[in-house]
């Protein structure tokens, strides 16, 4: 019965349906609830019916996302690497990673929130805002970046490698905290005392602090059976563990960060046609996060178990995994992309009424959610492959989904077909992507490693 409580025991010997699923679900609902209270900030500003404001937090989102970059390059090479640490049974070179991670992500994010402020005003302009929206993206990214960079990387961070012992709730009950925390915080503090956009901004900053005081009270309270540390003495540049956590994570991070580049594009595109647009993007993109974050939810809730059973040398308890977390992803995104496809100018008239933002955003969430199914396929590969500790091949897959195929692919079917036709760009390249990525992963079909067939 003492067993049965151990992460040993559930990494080792639990059902592996009941295992993944003790993993995923709380890692899926966190997700869920971090994209409600990404729409929150939308969905609030929105309902001051000023376009311009909606179009700023567009604007602005790729400069916050790629924050969740940072958070993932040593957040996801940090959870693989402590997790093949674990089932290898190097309990100390674990919490040298923990340290590692922890330490190097606050000194990065300290660095970007500082860079960010001190060039915004020749940035903003460059990645889309214009004179009606310039004052709303300097307030909204004075507040989420130059003030809230820290605790957001350092939230998302500590989510990633408690998730790697084994705690996916204890993980997921610090994402809902400080989402719950920012539901309540928006309507309060944009409507409620009247800031507006800054309101939305600021309740982002106090929701990410709050969840990263509750990781700090976590770790403290697990400090006696727990390999994680922010001990400054465990702190180490040896051992390879930057290269094994960087190289692993960076695709992790390419993805947001290809993503970012990704979105400023569609930003500047839409810039030339009208605001409307911007914010009819961004509305869409926000309600398209739901099939993203079922697809996250999955892949980071069973990296944890597939880079341990991986070295521990449990191949068939990691085919059985792999194939079990594959089904569900696909199941649940395919749902949520039908749902979002049918329902979109229900969803899209819930945020705002202007007629011609309406009309941009659900047009634009029909072609969006399209993907949905394609990118669960993506993530569930290149995950795997990160378990196992490869380094090239994800690299090159997470290129591919966001990036190299979609930015080209957006430019041409602009210049023929205008921006209506040219967000196909988007499922499109996840197509593409997914394509690529079965043909990668069928050395390890080959091989054994991961056989689709039981």
């Amino acid at each position: 019965m003492e067993k049965a409580k151990t992460n040993t025991y559930l990494f080792e010997e639990m059902k592996i349906s009941k295992a993944v699923l003790s993993l995923v679900i709380p890692t899926v609902i966190s997700q869920i609830i971090n994209v409600i209270y990404n729409i929150a900030d939308t969905y609030f500003v929105a309902r001051i019916g000023d376009p311009n404001q909606v179009a700023a937090v567009s604007v602005c989102m790729p400069l916050f996302i790629f924050l969740t970059g940072l958070a993932n390059l040593f957040g996801i090479g940090g959870a693989s690497l402590i997790s093949r640490c674990l089932g290898a049974g190097e309990r100390d070179r674990a919490s040298r990673v923990s340290a590692f991670c922890i330490w190097t992500s606050f000194g990065a994010a300290l660095a970007y929130s500082v860079v960010m402020g001190l060039a915004s005003s020749r940035l903003l302009p460059l990645i889309g805002a214009n004179e009606a929206t310039l004052g709303y993206c300097r307030s909204y990214m004075f507040y989420t970046i130059c003030l809230g960079a820290v605790p957001t990387v350092l939230n998302l961070l500590m989510a990633h490698l408690v998730r790697s012992e084994g705690y996916s709730a204890q993980a997921s009950f610090g994402m809902i905290l400080g989402g719950g925390l920012n539901i309540l915080l928006d309507p309060l503090l944009i409507t409620g005392l009247g800031l507006q956009i800054r309101g939305a901004a600021m309740a982002t900053m106090l929701s990410n602090t709050v969840s990263l005081m509750y990781f700090a009270i976590l770790m403290y309270t697990k400090r006696r059976s727990t390999v994680l540390s922010a001990a400054p003495g465990r702190y180490t540049v040896s051992g390879r563990i930057p290269s094994e956590v960087i190289l692993v994570g960076l695709p992790s991070a390419m993805m947001n960060i290809t993503g970012v580049a990704s979105n400023i594009v569609f930003n500047r595109l839409m810039a030339s046609y009208c605001n409307e647009a911007i914010a009819g993007l961004g509305i869409a993109k926000k309600v398209d996060l739901f099939g993203f974050a079922i697809a996250t939810g999955m892949t980071q809730g069973v990296l944890p178990l597939l880079g341990y059973t991986y070295s521990a040398g449990m191949r068939e308890r990691m085919r059985s995994a792999f194939r079990t977390a594959l089904g569900y992803s696909l199941a649940a995104s395919a749902l949520i992309a039908v749902i979002l496809y049918t329902g979109s100018e229900l969803i899209v008239t819930s945020f705002i009424k202007d007629p011609l933002t309406v009309k941009y955003a659900s047009m634009f969430q029909k072609l969006i959610c399209l993907g949905a199914p394609c990118i669960s396929v993506n993530m569930m590969i290149i995950t795997t492959f990160q378990a196992t500790g490869a380094k090239r091949t994800p690299f090159v897959l997470s290129l591919l989904r966001k990036g190299v195929l979609d930015i080209p692919a957006l430019y041409l079917l602009d210049h023929f077909f205008g921006i209506e036709k040219a967000l196909w760009a988007t499922p499109a390249a996840e197509a593409l992507a997914m394509t690529a990525a079965l043909i990668a992963f069928i050395p390890l079909v080959n091989n054994s490693l991961l056989r689709l067939k039981p």
